[in-house]
């Protein structure tokens, strides 16, 4: 199993309140209507809670300021992944970040793959 896991950063203007509703209400319906042509085997969002519950254990371990929610995408493999590399994933893609970068401060939102080792 390959995920993307891209941690995200709200846009200055958006509150975490706000830019939670957006994923959520707006881009997820987005990332599930092109599902099928960028083959992603699942995709779930997790939204940060507010930030004081976090804080004291943030501040114990002398961590960087939180995020804002994850994002993590599956695919089957890689070449699952690279195979959906048509005219319509390519337009796919060009969807998700055209809206992404309505909410999400791309600049700040680091993301990366990775391969799922399951423990237990």
């Amino acid at each position: 199993m390959i995920k993307l896991t891209f941690a995200l950063v709200r846009r200055p203007e958006f509150t975490r309140e706000s830019f939670q509703d957006y994923w959520f209400k707006t881009h997820a319906p987005l990332v599930a209507s092109v599902r099928e042509a960028l083959r992603i085997r699942r995709y779930v969002q997790l939204h940060s809670l507010p930030a004081e519950i976090s804080a004291s254990l943030q501040a114990v371990r002398g961590g960087p300021e939180g995020y804002d929610g994850v994002a993590q995408l599956w695919w089957d493999s890689f070449e699952d992944m690279a195979g959906a590399d048509d005219e319509a994933a390519k337009a796919a893609g060009r969807l998700l970040l055209e809206d992404g970068q309505r909410f999400i401060d791309l600049s700040r939102s680091p993301l990366w793959w990775g391969q799922e080792r399951v423990i237990f």
